[in-house]
């Protein structure tokens, strides 16, 4: 390593951001990548264990030694940077290869594959080096003058070999701003995406019903994304561990919650929640539906209620967050929580329309229908932000290091110490085992999960 040599991170960022400019060498890639998961392959098993597979298949429409460096993502949760590459393939029968160009009145011969390859696994460096070309001197000389490439003169013919295992993962000086308030926000628009979705299981703002159906016949999703169904490699775990076809190790797990909710994972779906506090019934007859999903709620005969709840039931404090949204989208109580998260995000037509309609006016459901897609994208959009400019870098940081950035001073708990100084957290059993961080008004968590990987590493990577 050399004086002027930089982190993997500050690496990263570099290739973010000049990553139109590099291609990587996809052959040398695929054939030194190691899984770091499960292999998973096309189709489904029947009741004896065989595999049946799709009566479709992806071919790649090239056949090239590069493609274009793909996106960046760090993990959510653990130290886990993935590079998301992006190719072409066109749909053709598995049987003759024969093309399918047009489903649904839509052409599909330019469809896109996307794989993941795991850079960074659990703060361990999984790809050792990346062969590239660069077409850019800007982006050759700030390579070089990091320390990255130990050449003279550029040359967009030249392919070059970046050695990322000899680099530091993250930098000494790393510095994290507050997350005091991040949870709770990113809560709200979990909350609040979850009951669009649930709105929008069997909906498109595109296509009709039928159209869905034949998409989903030829294994595309309502975005016109490939959604081939897959399964485990093996059919029993146990005999792949002791063939060592698989493997386990230990990842550890990083969440960011407050001193009242440990985690998001302690919300429950939408419809859920809809059926443990609300009663969906009949406008007329009177009569409860039961198992309520939010994708009746486009069913003008019908209207919503809170349930009433036994003396048994145990208020928390994720019904106490969830329910002011819930009763506020519902129409059951104007708190404006739901126009506020929106607003915030730049839907302001799901707003609009969820506030006209609870003063009478009649919404079409095509209507409606379109303002939630929407809302839905800006939503997740802005989670995405929070998470990659603020909450993963942190993850990473503490996964790498297992340290908490010098500014931010907490005692480490044990479960039962954390449980003990605020009571309404909740622990799963791997989270029992976990150490806590009091920080400012959030919690963090660590605890470990045993995670299993297929040993064997493969030209066709489906992470």
């Amino acid at each position: 390593m050399t004086n002027n040599q930089i982190s993997l991170v500050e690496l990263i960022q570099i290739f973010a951001e000049y990553r139109h400019n590099i291609i990587v060498n996809i052959k040398h890639l695929q054939e030194h990548y190691q899984r770091t998961g499960i292999k998973r392959v096309k189709g489904v098993r029947n009741e004896n264990g065989e595999l049946l597979q799709p009566w479709l298949r992806t071919e790649y429409m090239d056949n090239a030694e590069y493609v274009g460096m793909g996106e960046f993502q760090f993990n959510r949760n653990t130290a886990t940077i993935n590079m998301l590459i992006k190719r072409k393939v066109k749909l053709a029968k598995f049987e003759d290869q024969t093309p399918t160009l047009e489903v649904a009145g839509l052409l599909v011969n330019d469809l896109n594959s996307f794989n993941n390859y795991t850079i960074v696994s659990d703060g361990k460096i999984n790809i050792k080096s990346l062969q590239v070309k660069i077409s850019s001197k800007k982006a050759f000389d700030l390579l070089k003058e990091n320390g990255i490439l130990d050449v003279e003169e550029f040359d967009f013919n030249a392919e070059y070999t970046i050695q990322l295992d000899n680099l530091p993962l993250v930098a000494a000086n790393s510095c994290y701003s507050s997350i005091d308030g991040l949870f709770n926000e990113l809560a709200e628009i979990k909350v609040l995406t979850s009951i669009i979705c649930a709105h929008l299981k069997k909906e498109s703002d595109v296509f009709i019903a039928a159209q869905l159906d034949e998409f989903q016949k030829h294994y595309l999703s309502k975005n016109i994304y490939i959604n081939f169904p897959t399964t485990n490699e093996y059919t029993d775990i146990n005999e792949s561990l002791i063939s060592g076809t698989i493997d386990s190790r230990l990842s550890y797990k990083i969440d960011i919650g407050s001193q009242d909710i440990l985690n998001l994972s302690k919300l429950p779906s939408a419809n859920k929640f809809l059926n443990r506090m609300y009663r969906l019934y009949d406008k007329e007859t009177g009569e409860i539906i039961i198992k309520a999903s939010f994708e009746m709620a486009f069913d003008e005969n019908l209207a919503v209620r809170h349930r009433l709840l036994s003396s048994r039931t145990k208020i928390t404090k994720v019904d106490e967050f969830m329910k002011p949204i819930f009763d506020d989208f519902l129409g059951l109580e104007q708190n404006g929580i739901v126009a506020g998260i929106l607003k915030k995000v730049g839907a302001d037509s799901l707003a609009q329309l969820l506030q006209d309609k609870q003063t009478g006016k009649q919404i079409s459901k095509e209507e409606m229908v379109a303002a939630l897609t929407t809302a839905n994208k800006k939503l997740e959009q802005y989670a995405e932000n929070i998470y990659q400019d603020k909450i993963s870098p942190l993850v990473f940081y503490i996964g790498c290091t297992g340290l908490l950035p010098d500014q931010m001073e907490a005692k480490a708990m044990t479960a039962e110490e954390a449980a003990a100084k605020y009571p309404d957290l909740q622990f799963s059993k791997d989270e029992q085992e976990g150490t806590f961080f009091a920080v400012g008004d959030s919690m963090i968590g660590i605890y470990a999960k045993t995670e299993y990987y297929s040993k064997l590493t493969s030209v066709c990577i489906d992470n």
